[in-house]
């Protein structure tokens, strides 16, 4: 086959998210080959690379992955001089030079397509001759379509430019336009959970009904955190983030309040808090999400049963598998490997209750005096309901690095 004619993928970066990725396409083979920039070298030949690639700690051995108890090695053709190999029938190819995107020879490998992995260039707004380089680098080096695997992040006051998304694959995936947009985010693994929680719960009360939401996400340990307590950084302004995770539950921020707007915009309409605690283990978060409705006359009840019918329902029309819906008690090690699935919702562990909300009209909002004046009783009851679901994710290969995957795909299919 000509060289010309293969499905080439570019993956910049080798961490967490970048080995992974290898994995989930040497498995799926849609690409015939994959080029990996690491931008340094690795060890001290590429059997030291190797050994990184085909091992790991939480998931296994990479043939057993792929497998299972019927493997057999699935890496071959290794040639130390071209610094390349053959991943079950996928050829991948290693660049270990340049750091900066507009430096790495994607052009002359042929990768279009490049998912950026490194979590170091996020703000679309900057040019591709950035000092310290940018997701706009890689378009200059050659490549059409750039992916980043973790939301976007703009200086205050920046706008959105007209050629960069973020999108959730079941939630907005369509709003991507092959013909406009060059720079995609597959925003994170907990917005990616978030929204599947949240969107069967908006389609079906709609958004005019939901008073008010916040979420904790309990989040398995990343690889910028710290293994033993160590100094913090000059100008930190979070100090917990240099202390031990194997030894603490650490509160920390999330952005996925703010992500979440991305992509479903309706969320900008309803007050909502996001929370996150890191714990220390490797993978398999859980995001506890609170919703406050109102109840409305003549309409059904809002009760445990009829919430955990919405996901169950959602969760069979969901051809892809990217929501679940389980009765089963589980615990974070049970989601961990579950293919493709945002978001596993535990239907034992959902509550609701009803009470009633006593507002004092004269101290709302746009209620005229001479109106309030003809009111005998200004003491309004509101029947509300407040309803916690928890939703469970593998926050690193099922949940997230899968449905960046079907991203991949998805935007390499529409540039054939």
């Amino acid at each position: 086959m000509n060289s010309n004619n293969l499905k080439t993928l570019g993956i910049n970066g080798l961490g967490r998210i970048g080995k992974l990725s290898l994995w989930h396409h040497a498995g799926r083979k849609y690409f015939d080959r994959i080029i990996i920039n690491t931008g340094r070298e690795v060890g001290k030949s590429l059997e030291d690379l190797i050994h990184y690639i085909e091992r790991d700690s939480t998931y296994g051995k990479l043939d057993s992955f792929l497998f299972g108890y019927q493997a057999k090695p699935v890496i071959s053709e290794v040639n130390e001089k071209e610094s390349s190999l053959n991943i079950n029938g996928v050829t991948v190819k290693f660049l270990q030079k340049d750091r900066n995107p507009k430096d790495i020879e994607w052009a002359a490998h042929g990768a279009k397509l490049v998912v950026d992995t490194t979590g170091q260039f996020l703000d679309p707004t900057l040019p591709a001759n950035a000092p310290k380089g940018s997701l706009r680098g890689h378009l200059e080096a050659g490549a059409q379509k750039v992916i980043a695997s973790a939301p976007f992040k703009l200086k205050e006051g920046s706008a959105m430019p007209e050629d960069a998304v973020t999108t959730v694959m079941g939630i907005n995936d369509k709003v991507y336009d092959p013909l406009k947009h060059t720079i995609i985010s597959n925003a994170s693994c907990t917005t990616t959970c978030l929204s599947h929680m949240i969107k069967p719960l908006l389609d079906y009360f709609g958004v005019e009904r939901v008073l008010s939401a916040s979420m904790a996400t309990i989040h398995a340990a990343t690889g910028s955190q710290a293994v033993l307590d160590r100094l913090p950084k000059t100008d930190a302004k979070d100090l917990r983030k240099s202390r031990s995770i194997m030894n603490n539950i650490i509160l920390t921020t999330t952005g996925a309040a703010k992500a979440l707007q991305l992509v479903i915009p309706e969320m900008a309409t309803i007050g909502f808090i996001a929370e996150s605690v890191r714990i220390p283990t490797a993978t398999g978060s859980l995001i506890i999400l609170v919703m406050n409705f109102q109840e409305e006359l003549n309409k059904k009840p809002i009760r445990r049963d009829l919430i955990n019918s919405i996901y169950d329902s959602a969760a069979k029309a969901d051809t892809k598998g990217y929501l679940i819906y389980t009765d089963k008690q589980n615990v974070s090690s049970d989601i961990i490997g579950t293919p493709r699935a945002a978001a596993v919702i535990e239907g034992h562990e959902t509550h609701a209750r009803t009470g009633a909300i006593n507002i004092h009209l004269e101290h709302v909002r746009g209620i005229d005096k001479a109106i309030l004046d003809q009111i005998k009783d200004q003491v309004a009851s509101i029947q509300v309901t407040q309803a916690v679901i928890y939703g469970w994710y593998d926050n690193e290969m099922a949940s997230y690095v899968n449905m960046l995957g079907d991203r991949t795909v998805s935007i390499a299919e529409a540039m054939h």
